[in-house]
């Protein structure tokens, strides 16, 4: 039987693997793996806030801050005003296009580790990481 350090250690090998060989490879097409993580939030939820995408890319507000600005410089984000003082930030045409090229080279990392599973064998992991975290499948926070 493994010991609950044993199946964290796991979990983080498998997590640095693929945060490692996604940034290496993502350099290809000029991004990092933060800066891919931060485009396919800003897609996936459109009116999220600053604060919103730090969480969901697992940064402190002032570093998705920084991030935030170097991204619209690059022309891959542009700032929207929101309701109040909130800023909203929203893909470019060259954001989505990043999105896309990152997307694919995220999906092969992915797969050469976790495509190894059956179909079955991942459902269940998913289950079981999600069940882990005290998520209920489907759920977007961090």
């Amino acid at each position: 039987m493994q010991s609950i350090q044993d199946v964290g250690l796991a979990v983080k090998r498998l997590q640095w693997r693929h945060h490692r060989d996604s940034n290496r490879r993502l350099g290809s097409v000029g991004l990092s793996l933060v800066q891919w993580d931060v485009l396919r939030h800003a897609r996936r939820q459109p009116d999220a806030t600053l604060h919103s995408l730090a969480e969901l890319t697992f940064q402190t507000d002032q570093s998705m801050g920084e991030l935030a600005r170097r991204m619209v410089d690059r022309d891959l984000l542009e700032r929207v005003d929101g309701p109040g003082r909130a800023v909203r930030h929203r893909l470019t045409p060259a954001g989505e296009r990043a999105y896309a090229d990152g997307a694919g080279i995220v999906e092969d990392v992915l797969s050469e580790t976790l495509g190894r599973l059956t179909p079955a064998e991942r459902e269940q992991l998913y289950g079981l990481l999600t069940k882990a975290t005290g998520n209920e499948p489907g759920q977007t926070s961090p």
